[in-house]
């Protein structure tokens, strides 16, 4: 359920997700007319006030019968063309970050790409799809011409006024590589524009790698928790999502902490919410009370987040190893 709170009533990172999925909008006849459709339907995430928008995978020219060479319809990375300062002056009249998805050109080549437009609407960063399908980067198939070219491997992570955030497009999510990296590097939240949905595979990664994800795809909108809790799913109803996340959230692995649980709830009530899930004998530790912060609450108790315990275990596997 879609619930509208006021901002001063928010935890201190507690951030407003929201994801637009392309159902209903395809197929059209012309990039003005899906461009023209994804702005009346951004128009319902406006009054959550949400931190972050993404949009789905290339939107102006999935489903869509207008198909111009790469060549015509590419956007330089750095400088605005056309569908990149449509959606950056939403972003700057909104206040909010939003994930555009275009094909972008640099030194010859062009990438499936991903921009993170700031609240300003200027560019943070641009990530390029690491595995596009190969009919999008043989040259003919999909685009006219020229195809696209694979990204690196390690996706990048940019710091936002919120938290870390990483981006993966479609095709990604069948490889493990770029999003471990990201969670290496401290991702919090995940970006995945895309065509397709991969719900189940969103759900593992978001729980292995332990980050948020929000997904806009051609056929549905997701919000995933870093535990790989559904919080929002859009439906006939409503081609969109917008959710909070709470980010001070950690996840610790059950035994032997869960001797030290008792003791933590005497202690914080409800100001710490401590979730078990018996099936993974994992727990996630959730604070909501602006004066908690969890990892203060991990290292009173002596407790390891899960990602520190895996280090640690992986530390001494190596040295070990024969």
């Amino acid at each position: 359920m879609n619930r509208i709170v006021n901002k001063q009533n928010r935890l201190p990172r507690e951030v407003w997700v929201a994801g637009i999925s392309l159902k209903g909008l395809w197929p059209v006849k012309t990039i003005e007319q899906r461009m023209k459709d994804v702005l009346e339907r951004m128009e319902q995430v406006y009054p959550f006030e949400p931190d972050i928008i993404c949009l789905p995978e290339t939107i102006n020219l999935s489903w869509v019968d207008e198909q111009p060479t790469l060549a015509e319809v590419a956007e330089e990375e750095h400088t605005h063309g056309p569908i990149t300062s449509m959606i950056a002056k939403e972003a700057k009249k909104q206040n909010c970050y939003i994930i555009c998805p275009i094909v972008t050109k640099k030194d010859g080549l062009f990438y499936n790409s991903a921009i993170l437009l700031n609240r300003e609407g200027k560019t943070d960063g641009v990530f390029h799809k690491v595995h596009p399908v190969s009919t999008e980067i043989i040259a003919g198939q999909y685009y006219k011409a020229k195809g696209v070219t694979p990204g690196v491997i390690k996706a990048p992570v940019y710091n936002t006024d919120f938290g870390n955030v990483g981006m993966q497009i479609c095709f990604d999510a069948n490889w493990t590589e770029s999003w471990q990296s990201m969670s290496g590097d401290g991702a919090e939240l995940v970006g995945f524009p895309s065509q397709g949905p991969f719900t189940y595979t969103l759900r593992n990664h978001a729980w292995m790698n332990q980050y948020a994800i929000v997904s806009a795809t051609g056929e549905d909108a997701q919000i995933i928790d870093k535990t790989g809790d559904t919080v929002a799913l859009d439906g006939e109803f409503e081609r969109w999502v917008c959710a909070p996340v709470n980010l001070e959230k950690e996840i610790v692995q059950i035994w032997p902490q869960v001797l030290k649980f008792k003791d933590i709830r005497k202690k914080y009530k409800r100001k710490l919410h401590i979730r078990i899930y018996h099936e993974e004998n994992w727990a996630s530790f959730e604070s909501l009370d602006p004066e908690v912060k969890v990892k203060d609450v991990l290292k009173e108790f002596d407790i390891p987040t899960f990602k520190e315990q895996i280090r640690e275990a992986t530390k001494i596997q190596e040295k070990y190893r024969i």
